[in-house]
């Protein structure tokens, strides 16, 4: 998988609460390994590893080995595609409500 042909939508992967979560979590530390990323969640190791992969498979998530533990960092680059999109529709909310304002006040006077 490389990060320019993700095998997950990145809308999807941070569809749940969950992913969400541990997105957060990643972007507020360098790296953390599976079992420090278990401990957050009232949820078992694997539960939390298959979230994992599914933001992997979304390019969101990297992950190495470091003997027998795997470690976890946030790759954010993905997201510019959610934030790309969240901007175009501000930008068409805006000018509809500025169309709207001026409407108004033309009916006012």
């Amino acid at each position: 998988m490389s990060e320019n042909n993700p095998l997950r939508d990145v809308f999807d992967a941070v569809a749940d609460p969950t992913r969400r979560r541990l997105i957060r979590l990643l972007a507020e530390a360098e790296e953390i390994p599976l079992h420090e990323l278990t401990a957050q969640f009232e949820m078992g190791r694997t539960a939390v590893s298959k979230h994992l992969t599914i933001l992997k498979e979304a390019g969101l998530v990297l992950d190495r080995k470091v003997g027998r533990e795997t470690r976890f960092r946030l790759n954010a680059s993905p997201l510019s595609e959610i934030q790309d999109w969240v901007a175009f529709y501000s930008k068409f909310w805006s000018t509809n409500m500025l169309r709207l304002n001026q409407l108004l006040e033309e009916e006012e006077e």
